[in-house]
Formats: structure tokens, C-alpha cells, sequence
């Protein structure tokens, strides 16, 4: 999948196709609602010859407008973290992603502008597919009927598709934001079609793990407001063929020093709960630095907490370990841990953490 971050310039636009099956959205977790306008947009870019694209808009709208009004409340919890998004993406097949960052220029846009600027003029757009909420344009003024109305004009097709439910339920991102916030790992699940997972380079941290003999795994959440945090049962994938179980925690770390190496960021601290040997061989020292893994997290043990002392934090390490092996004895996938989670619609997760292309998730 080519990634385009902003409208390709004169210097790119060969890297760019002249024409374009599009969808436009946030795609905050490609959940089963996102998968099944993919399918309906890579079936009509196969049926006219053209290749798939997807517009999305990096920082989130809302985001943008809680930083220009000094309302951090107004942002949304972010489900998904940009390269998580991607890989998503290009696992339902899509060809193309043009990220356009969303600023004052975009947010002040007529809606008339923004499709003949960057709908026919920059992306060449034959054919748009839209959701049945879709708005855009400044004061979002621009709905489906204008839109449609102008690609009769302009020569694009438009269409649109309505709500996809599961049980009765709208899947909306909002839904899932709502699963993940309460710890319903098995309902944010069903609404994403897969495990909630996050994914990335393994970074250093203040190396306290090891210290206090839980080494771990940390990945950085680029967003300073996700949608899920505590502590959680887990399984750990890219570092050999199977998944790992494990544990940990996704948040602050309130227990220590908001000072530390990462700066206060949002991490996803992971303990593999067994190491296995052949592991040892490839990763001397248990050592995972810069490789590029992937989490998925199937159930909420608690909230993080704040131990008075390192003792208090080692025993409460301890019981969550205890904890997450009883929670994995239960389950029919600790006799099968990679699983066959797929996405709906897509490919299987497995193929995130085994395509590490350097030309597209290693610039994110």
C-alpha cells in the first residue's frame, strides 16, 4: 500500500494513480463497520480498473478543534494509533492512503473547494463511497446530497452505505471507544472483528523491569488520550511464531517517576509470561529492542494503581501475573496461542507483524 502523507506534490504524483475508487473517514480502529465499506470500495475499484484509496485526516478534526478552542475534553479517545491504522488498511487490501493533516487551511475549506481541489483536481477521484453520517467542508455544510450532486456535475460516481449492525448493535467507532473505556475487551472484540491490539517498535525504557524481575516490552501510544487503559491479560505477537501470553499495563504508570526516559508518555508495558527457548537463542538477553511487535489485549484485570513502594508494586505485579495465567487457563486459544483471529473481511492479523516494510511503517 502507498502512503501519501498530504496531497502529492508534482515531485510524487507518479507514485499516485491519475484515477481513484475513495473513501473518506477517520477509520478510528477499522472496526467491522470500516472493514465492510472496504470490501464495497476494493470490489468497485476491481470491477472499473482503478486502484483503492483512502483519505483520512491526521490529527483527528476533533482533536484539532479541542487544541484551537483550549478544550482538551472535547478530543476523542484515540482507539488507534496511525501506524495501527495503516497496517489495518492495507490488510483489507486497499492500494493507497493519502493522510492530510488536518489544519486551519482544511478546517476553513468550503465543501465546494474541497471536492474541487482535492477530490477531482488532486486525487482524481471516479468513483467516492461515503457513510450515511458523512459531513464535510468548514461549519460541515457538505452532506451526501451536495456531494452527490456535484460528482453528477463533475463526472465521479457517488454512493453511499448505510449502518452495518452486529446483533442488533450500530459499530461505530464511538461504540468501540465506549467497549474499551468500560474493559469489555470481548465486546470491543466483536465490534472490531478481531482482539484489540496495539502495535511497535519496542523502545527502552528506565530498565526498572528487569530490576524488579518482571522484564518487559515497551511500546509508545502516540496519542496522549487512548481508549483503553489499565491492566491486561495479552498476546504478544512478531517475536517468533507463536504468540507470547502475557501481561500489561496501558497508561501512565502512576507508581513511577513521571519523569522518566519516555518522558511521562502513554506506554504499553507487556511481561511475557514464558520466554520460550528458542526465543532465548534468537533475542540474547531477552532483548527485543527496535523490533516491531504487536499486542493483543483480550481482558481487563483492572485499573492501574498507584503502589506505595516498590514492594507493594512487585507483589502487585505478582498477583496480576497469577491472575492473567488463571484467566488464560479458561480460554480455548491458551491451547492454540496464535490463534486465527482474522479481520473481517481482511487478512489475517498475523500478516501485520509479518510485513515490517521500511518504506511505509518505519517513517510513522
Amino acid at each position: 500500500m502507498r502512503i501519501h502523507h498530504g496531497l502529492p506534490t508534482s515531485h510524487s504524483n507518479a507514485l499516485l494513480a491519475s484515477s481513484c475508487a475513495l473513501t473518506i473517514g477517520n477509520f478510528d480502529g477499522v472496526h467491522r463497520g470500516h472493514q465492510a465499506m472496504l470490501a464495497l470500495l476494493t470490489n468497485e475499484a476491481r470491477l472499473r480498473g482503478i486502484p483503492s484509496c483512502v483519505m483520512m485526516f491526521e490529527p483527528h478534526p476533533r482533536d484539532y478543534f479541542a487544541q484551537a478552542l483550549n478544550k482538551p475534553e472535547l478530543a476523542p479517545a484515540r482507539i488507534a494509533t496511525l501506524r495501527d491504522k495503516l497496517a489495518a488498511l492495507e490488510a483489507c487490501g486497499i492500494d493507497q492512503c493519502v493522510v492530510l493533516p488536518f489544519d486551519q487551511r482544511l478546517a476553513s475549506q468550503t465543501p465546494q473547494a474541497f471536492i474541487h481541489e482535492t477530490l477531482v483536481a488532486g486525487l482524481g477521484a471516479k468513483y467516492v463511497l461515503v457513510g450515511d453520517d458523512f459531513k464535510f467542508g468548514a461549519q460541515r455544510a457538505g452532506d451526501y446530497e451536495l456531494l452527490d450532486s456535484e460528482g453528477q456535475r463533475l463526472g465521479f460516481d457517488v454512493a453511499r452505505m448505510m449502518s452495518y449492525e452486529v446483533h442488533g448493535l450500530r459499530v461505530s467507532s464511538s461504540a468501540v471507544r465506549e467497549a474499551l473505556h468500560a474493559g469489555d475487551m470481548s465486546q470491543a472484540a466483536a465490534l472490531l472483528g478481531r482482539p484489540y491490539r496495539v502495535s511497535g517498535h519496542v523502545v527502552h525504557g528506565r530498565k526498572l523491569g528487569r530490576e524488579l524481575g518482571f522484564r518487559t516490552l515497551n511500546l509508545r501510544f502516540a496519542h496522549w488520550k487512548p481508549a483503553a487503559s489499565g491492566i491486561f491479560v495479552v498476546l504478544v505477537h512478531g517475536l517468533g511464531d507463536q504468540a507470547i501470553p502475557g501481561v500489561a499495563n496501558l497508561g501512565i504508570r502512576p507508581s513511577l517517576d513521571a519523569n522518566d526516559v519516555n518522558g511521562g508518555r502513554v506506554l504499553l508495558e507487556t511481561h511475557c509470561l514464558s520466554w520460550p527457548a528458542a526465543m532465548a537463542q534468537a533475542l540474547p538477553g531477552q532483548e527485543a529492542y527496535g523490533k516491531i511487535i504487536a499486542v493483543d489485549l483480550l481482558h481487563k484485570l483492572h485499573d492501574e494503581r498507584k503502589y506505595d513502594g516498590l514492594d507493594a508494586l512487585i507483589a502487585g505485579i505478582q498477583q496480576d501475573c497469577d491472575d492473567a495465567r488463571a484467566f488464560l487457563a479458561t480460554q480455548p486459544h491458551s491451547a492454540n496461542p496464535a490463534g486465527q483471529a482474522t479481520m473481517h473481511g481482511c487478512t489475517p492479523l498475523s500478516a501485520h507483524t509479518q510485513t515490517q516494510r521500511q518504506t511505509t511503517r518505519d517513517r510513522i
